[in-house]
């Protein structure tokens, strides 16, 4: 009896293994497409002067490539610290939508697991992790995040030893990165007409609120892209 309990837990033990590192292949993509947004994070992070264990810890701790690169910036053009904490805010609001959507998978966890899934949580984390919506696992979700992690922190070191290397560096627009990841991550996603109409109102008015010099047009374009795909699902009945 104890042999057959022995392999059962032999069993179960592999199969998260298995799956953990099924997530971290399905990352893969994802970290390729962001790695020169990676190296553009620590170069500004230099650039931004910040030391290198300051760039690093940025990395490391908040692990949000949107949300540093506008923090940087904003570090860079002298802003206050309340304009940088409400402008990451709402840059990184649709972080509650994901975690409320995940809930389902996580609700049962101890309550390290969920703050560890919760820290790992990113656009890509979410991506992936919806196309395995019907069978997702605690290990599938720490295998896709932690692999992202880990690439993240990894280029981000690289760009800060390479803008003391390469002159220039944001010359090579590695910010076209930022728009290649986030088209990756957002057309699989699209399945219901209600969030095509979505994407494109969002796409649209971000452009035109950014050609108007709209402070905050980016923001103002994607909640009013998601409002209005709300109101096309409901009238659809979708």
């Amino acid at each position: 009896m104890e042999q057959i309990d022995n392999k059962k837990e032999n069993n179960k033990e592999n199969s998260v293994n298995s799956v953990f590192w099924l997530g971290a292949l399905h990352a893969l993509p994802l970290c390729l497409a962001v790695v020169p947004w990676g190296i553009l994070a620590g170069s500004m992070a230099v650039d931004a002067g910040l030391t290198f264990a300051q760039s690093v810890g940025m990395s490391a701790i908040i692990f949000a490539g949107a949300a540093q690169l506008v923090t940087l910036g904003l570090i860079t053009s002298g802003a206050g610290i309340l304009t940088i904490i409400i402008s990451v805010f709402f840059i990184t609001a649709q972080h509650l939508l994901y975690g409320l959507t995940l809930r389902p998978h996580v609700a049962h966890l101890k309550w390290y697991q969920r703050i560890s899934i919760g820290f790992l949580l990113t656009d890509e984390l979410f991506a992936v992790s919806m196309q395995q919506k019907t069978k997702l696992t605690p290990a599938y979700m720490i295998g896709v995040g932690l692999c992202f992690y880990i690439v993240w922190v990894g280029v981000s070191i690289i760009g800060i030893f390479m803008a003391s290397q390469v002159s220039n560096l944001a010359s090579y627009h590695l910010d076209f990165s930022i728009v290649a990841t986030l088209l990756a991550i957002v057309i699989p996603l699209i399945k219901t007409f209600s969030t095509l109409i979505g994407v494109i109102v969002s796409f649209s008015l971000s452009i035109l609120f950014s050609w108007l010099n709209i402070e905050g047009g980016v923001v103002i374009g994607g909640l009013a892209g998601m409002f209005i795909a709300v109101c096309v699902a409901r009238v659809r009945g979708e």
